[in-house]
């Protein structure tokens, strides 16, 4: 799979599969559920495993028109994998488990009937006011700040938290290591930040100053302009996020949500030709930060 282009879901999930054949010994691939229209949930276990060994877990895809997010969590796992030499001090001390596509069904009508859907495609027959935003569908403090109840909006939360099979999964997975998993990383865009929790409300977590260093670590590392900070004070503020139920359901201490580019120029349609460069940078973040966190693993 190259990174000039974006690809479809298939193309996705033929190039996961083909990683954990050809790295057998290195690369795991599990199926941690189905979405609500049927298709896998595929993560892809990186590192050598064992009873519990210490591991971080990255997403993408959660919002189905954020294509750039798949695009650089697939390019991630393969630099992991094709150049296991540059992150050995990091493979020595955890696994990662790479869930590329959480949401492959509206990831997929986003390519094929609406370039700008968010959602997934729960309830499809509901036409426009279908799916839900699995970003407002995890447990902690579900219903809050930033989500609706209103069917028709894009930041429907769902009728209960983890009404959703994807979110579901996303949760079982996580919980069935909690306390293992050290980091947790969502990719999503656009606007160049790097999100901490709290992003239910304009509140700071106990930790927020190690937060703060550590987004700081990530930002840096990406070579251009990243804003750090809570995601309810440097975004907006949005309840029942995944970061947010990873630190503070999963207890995962480094939760971070980061939106990759742009800033406003192109939004959510990121140009193919401005792939390579952002996966690159995301890449170095994601190995900044992982080797920080692996200083005080022993």
């Amino acid at each position: 799979m190259e990174w000039n282009n974006y690809h479809s879901t298939n193309t996705i999930h033929r190039f996961l599969t083909c990683l954990a054949s050809e790295y057998k010994g290195k690369a795991t691939l599990i199926n941690i559920g189905r979405s609500s229209q049927g298709n896998d949930l595929k993560v892809i276990q990186v590192g050598s495993g064992g009873r519990g060994k210490p591991a971080i877990f990255i997403d993408g895809g959660i919002h189905a028109r954020e294509w750039i997010s798949p695009a650089t969590v697939t390019y991630i796992l393969k630099d992991f994998l094709e150049n296991s030499g540059k992150y050995s001090r990091i493979l020595s001390k955890v696994d990662l488990y790479f869930l590329p596509l959480a949401n492959p069904d509206g990831y997929e009508f986003s390519r094929q009937s609406d370039r700008l859907w968010r959602k997934n495609r729960s309830h499809s027959d509901r036409g426009k006011c279908a799916g839900v935003d699995l970003n407002r569908n995890f447990g902690y403090k579900w219903g809050g700040k930033g989500s609706s109840n209103n069917q028709c909006s894009e930041t429907y939360r769902g009728p209960r938290p983890f009404s959703e099979p994807e979110s579901r999964a996303m949760r079982d997975f996580i919980l069935a290591r909690r306390g293992n998993i050290r980091m947790y990383i969502t990719f999503h865009s656009y606007g160049q930040m790097i999100l901490y929790p709290w992003g239910y409300d304009r509140v700071d977590a106990r930790d927020s100053a190690e937060l703060h260093r550590m987004g700081t670590v990530g930002a840096r590392a990406m070579g251009r302009s990243y804003k750090v900070g809570s995601a309810a004070k440097v975004n907006y503020e949005a309840a029942g996020a995944s970061d947010d139920w990873a630190k503070g359901s999963a207890g995962i201490k480094y939760s971070y949500t980061i939106e990759l580019p742009d800033t406003g120029r192109y939004r959510f349609l990121l140009p193919a030709r401005r792939i390579g460069n952002t996966v690159r940078e995301a890449a170095n973040a994601v190995k900044a930060m992982a080797e920080d966190l692996v200083k005080n693993i022993r």
